[in-house]
């Protein structure tokens, strides 16, 4: 939650031109209409809806090549990568060639500290070693050069299945799948790398189709549940495509089908699957997984998602949240560090540079994203954090705000000063890069002047985006699962938030550091409210009565009882 007085609640225009049905309340028709829902087509979530995997550039090729593969019984090696968008691609990717009729499937995955990104020489030559007669990239690959190169003078052939920004030159892979490529007519470029995984085996399934294989019989509605956690966990925008994987493979999940290792992690996590909502996959179960790749081994966490019996996937569900309490600690450490070193910068020079660019020689490699990130959201500026890698390079990691396309911002420095950057890549809003640490200080001053030239100041004001106040009848039940059946919510599709003036009944800490609240409405609701990581230097204060509130509404269950309470956003004293 923020308080800073700084921060501005601004009201989202109203929306005239939509065919929303006109059952739906008005103000529900303006939650969509503003997020680009303006039809009632758009509200179908259905597989039916869903582009055709032809529209996929290169698809159908890959799709033939790894079918070939499945018939000769070659020796198919997926080549991961460590975080939750990589895991879930790689168990989609290894457990349906599997149900395909593959007998000889295995997968590699790089570690984050020894090997660095993607498809290197080093991963060819492990592959190798393992037999290996195709190399299949899920969520990388579109920068991986010398892995290509690699793999096509050892005499194997490449399929990349990726959703990054590909750079000025593509790899000579056999094949490359990526909605992403300037010639590719898919139309949605904010597709994770689970759902190319995803759309890739949908190709193969038409193969086997045409060709009468017994692999044409296989469900593969079954991993949506991967794709689904995969998608949200990357952060990706919900649009039209990403939102119907989304929401299938959440009803999968809510109905109970989905695999142990999905299971185990709800269990570990006390998710209750019926009730289960996509923050739920973002919040909860992808930062289990992430854990692996961020301290140990990603191995653990695409084990879990193999693992075909409860027990087993229950121990393997237990050891990803043991690292993840691990990686909470070291993250709260740097996070600290972090915020110190920023306000002392802010104190210097009486205001912060549009671009934040953060090194502690102590901080872990592993974590320094999720730390880019609660810096970024802390003091609402495009943040790159850097830890120093075991091969002496600086490995950073970078966030950003609307406003500042991170990964342009990186190739734009490298054209400028092409010694400084090593290797980088990326989206929008989330980018990697490596650097010497001899060039840090050049680099930062470079990345500083670049920002200040593309960011507007608008930018860099804080704002709440509302949409508008509620009356009493609208913290009911049915208005809260009303307004849940509409999602998912999430990056490029926000959840609603909602504001109004309280007052205030009670206020008191829970949890060390969460503000639990009681408030009334102007006309009489009387509701529960929880504020998460407040300053306790700041609250609860006993001398405020009335405050204006940020708040997104959400059911709470607590001991079998549902009762609607607000997510408080923000929390300013009237008077």
């Amino acid at each position: 939650m923020v308080t800073d007085a700084t921060i501005q609640v601004v009201r989202r225009p109203a929306v005239a031109n939509h065919q929303l049905p006109a059952e739906l309340p008005e103000l529900l028709q303006q939650v969509l209409a503003r997020r680009g829902v303006v039809t009632a087509e758009q509200l179908e979530l259905s597989v039916q809806r869903l582009p055709h995997f032809s529209q996929l550039k290169d698809c159908l090729r890959a799709a033939e090549r790894l079918f070939d593969a499945i018939v000769q019984q070659q020796a198919i090696c997926i080549c991961g990568d460590f975080d939750a968008d990589g895991a879930t691609s790689t168990a989609l990717m290894v457990s349906t060639l599997r149900a395909m009729g593959a007998a000889r499937v295995s997968y590699c995955v790089p570690n984050r500290f020894t090997d660095g990104y993607g498809l290197t020489p080093n991963l060819v030559a492990a592959a190798q070693q393992r037999g290996a007669q195709l190399l299949v990239t899920v969520d990388s690959g579109i920068s991986c050069h010398a892995g290509v190169q690699a793999a096509n003078a050892a005499g194997l052939d490449v399929l990349i299945t990726d959703h990054h920004l590909p750079g000025a030159s593509l790899p000579p892979a056999y094949a490359i799948v990526n909605p992403n490529q300037a010639d590719c007519a898919f139309p949605s470029k904010s597709i994770a790398g689970v759902g190319v995984a995803f759309y890739l085996m949908l190709a193969v399934r038409a193969v086997a189709r045409e060709q009468q294989h017994p692999a044409a019989q296989v469900a593969l509605a079954n991993w949506l549940d991967l794709v689904a956690l995969g998608t949200v966990a990357d952060v990706v925008k919900l649009d039209g495509v990403n939102r119907i994987l989304v929401q299938q493979g959440l009803q999968r999940i809510r109905g109970g089908y989905c695999r142990p290792g999905i299971q185990a992690l709800l269990q570990v996590t006390q998710r209750n699957p019926q009730q289960l909502q996509a923050s739920d996959l973002g919040f909860a179960l992808a930062p289990r997984i992430n854990a692996a790749g961020r301290l140990d081994d990603m191995a653990l966490g695409i084990e879990c998602l193999l693992c075909d019996e409860m027990r087993r996937a229950e121990q393997l569900a237990q050891e990803l949240h043991d690292l993840n309490a691990q990686r909470r600690e070291i993250e709260t450490e740097m996070r600290e560090s972090a915020t110190l070193y920023v306000a002392q910068l802010q104190l210097q020079d009486h205001q912060l540079p549009p671009l934040l660019v953060l090194h502690q020689q102590d901080w872990h490699q592993g974590v320094i994203g999720i730390v880019a990130g609660r810096v970024k959201e802390q003091f609402h500026r495009p943040t790159i954090t850097f830890a120093t890698g075991d091969d002496g390079f600086l490995k950073g990691s970078a966030r950003s705000i609307p406003g500042l396309h991170m990964r342009d911002l990186l190739e734009r420095v490298h054209s400028l000063q092409p010694h400084l950057i090593e290797r980088f890549g990326g989206h929008a809003m989330a980018a990697g890069l490596t650097l010497a640490p001899q060039h840090l200080a050049e680099f930062r001053q470079i990345a500083q002047q670049v920002a200040a030239e593309w960011l507007a100041d608008v930018a860099l004001e804080r704002t709440i985006l509302s949409d508008g106040e509620l009356d009493a009848s609208c913290f009911t039940l049915p208005f809260v699962q009303q307004l849940e059946r509409l999602g998912p919510w999430g990056q490029g599709f926000p959840e609603p938030i909602f504001d109004g003036e309280f007052e205030l009944i009670d206020q008191r800490i829970v949890g060390q550091k969460h503000l639990k609240l009681l408030l009334r409405s102007r006309d009489g609701a009387v509701l529960d409210g929880i504020a998460f990581n407040v300053d306790t230097k700041r609250w609860p204060d006993l001398a405020v009565r009335e405050v204006q509130v940020a708040y997104q509404l959400q059911l709470n269950h607590f001991r079998g009882a549902t009762n609607v309470q607000l997510l408080v956003e923000h929390l300013q004293p009237l008077r």
